[in-house]
């Protein structure tokens, strides 16, 4: 009877006792929030203004002038140089939110399709504000350096390298600690509180952009069978164009053969497992072997339809290394202008420190733009198979 009770009780409709709480529907979005609880903006918030959603009163006060303050006068161009770089670090503050965004998006199972039009999005949107602030650095070049040096002084030992934001920018995209500059045999570490430094150490244990390109569709598939037939593909191209040069006359053909066993050793770095693991352990290349195999695949086959986004992702990943490298440029050449060989304030050499930023150790995406390498005619491409020709043409996520 016991059970019998109990499952009547499990099987009476909610609606039939007053004291019964009413399923609610699921949330999926803000606006259905905002149907579910009767919120209707911004009637129910009739004070909020622009000046107050902004928080003006509290972000126009942030301007705090050292010249004002020392000398009771005002150094005119301090207040470009606070403006400048405190839209600097709101633009970081962006770049983070949005990148945290696709980080947690590469991070789930499985990537649909749905998703990877998020990422592209994000992706975009990063790119975009990144070009915006490569350009924002003319605005200070207005400010000339004897302009400049009523200030400068005021300022040590605070220092651009201090800006946590940009570390985080960097170890969330994937910067390799050993592969920064020391500046006095201090990294930039030693430059931060501890609460500053528990952040960015944080920062630095993420997971890496990468990981997604271990899962490109097809790379599986042994009716293609994509690796293998690649390699003997290229190998019988390369006995081809070895057999060609020998015909060549006498003057062409050593630098002929020469080319093509160069070419040929590049090849074989990237298909001998052992030759590749050394290459990866000697911090020559990021990308396992696999993933490596995965951003060739989605390359080739970028006209395929479940490859578009897939090679969308790719470019505007290299967009990113070469936004940030412009910036690191262009930033380079402003510093050289305003303080020539000086020193920066935070006790770093300025130009040549910022001068060895540039350096390809601070891509992050090298291995991408070096894939290049590896690319081949459509003559030698293996041909898809039916299957995975299904699978390249379907929208099913990685």
């Amino acid at each position: 009877m016991e059970q019998a009770a109990k499952k009547a009780k499990e099987d009476t409709p909610l609606t039939t006792t007053t004291t019964a709480r009413v399923a609610s529907p699921p949330v999926s979005s803000l606006a259905d929030v905002a149907s579910a609880t009767g919120i209707v903006r911004p009637s129910d918030h009739g004070a909020l203004s622009y000046g107050s959603y902004l928080q003006l009163d509290k972000l126009l006060k942030c301007q705090k002038l050292e010249s004002e303050r020392v000398f009771g006068e005002t150094a005119h161009d301090e207040m470009l140089f606070i403006t400048i770089h405190q839209t600097y670090e709101l633009w970081f503050k962006q770049i983070l939110f949005e990148l945290d965004d696709v980080r947690s998006l590469f991070s789930a199972e499985y990537l649909e399709e749905q998703l990877m039009l998020k990422v592209v999005a994000r992706l975009d949107r990063i790119n975009e504000i990144l070009k915006l602030l490569v350009q924002q650095m003319a605005i200070i070049e207005t400010m000339t350096p004897l302009d400049f040096l009523k200030f400068r002084n005021l300022l040590a030992p605070a220092s651009g390298f201090q800006s946590v934001q940009f570390r985080l920018l960097e170890n969330k995209l994937g910067m390799l600690p050993h592969r920064r500059r020391t500046y006095q045999r201090k990294g930039y570490k030693d430059a931060l509180n501890p609460e500053e430094l528990k952040l960015v150490e944080k920062s630095e244990q993420e997971d890496s952009l990468f990981r997604w390109l271990e899962r490109t569709p097809g790379l599986d598939d042994e009716t293609f069978n994509f690796w293998e037939r690649l390699k003997a593909n290229v190998a019988a191209d390369t006995k081809r164009r070895l057999a060609e040069a020998e015909k060549l006359p006498e003057t062409h053909r050593q630098k002929q053969i020469d080319s093509v066993n160069e070419e040929h050793r590049k090849f074989q770095s990237m298909f001998d497992d052992k030759l590749y693991e050394k290459r990866q352990k000697g911090g020559n290349v990021r990308l396992s072997h696999r993933a490596m195999q995965g951003a060739l695949l989605i390359m080739f086959y970028r006209d395929q339809p479940r490859m578009h986004l897939p090679f969308k992702m790719l470019s505007l990943l290299m967009d990113v290394d070469k936004h940030m490298l412009q910036w690191r440029i262009n930033h380079l050449a402003m510093v050289q202008r305003m303080l020539g060989t000086r020193m920066g304030t935070g006790g770093s050499s300025g130009y040549h420190y910022l001068k060895e930023t540039t350096s390809d150790d601070y891509k992050v995406f090298l291995d991408l733009f070096n894939l290049s390498t590896f690319l081949v005619p459509p003559h030698i491409l293996p041909e898809l198979s039916q299957r995975t020709r299904e699978v390249l043409q379907s929208s099913i996520h990685f």
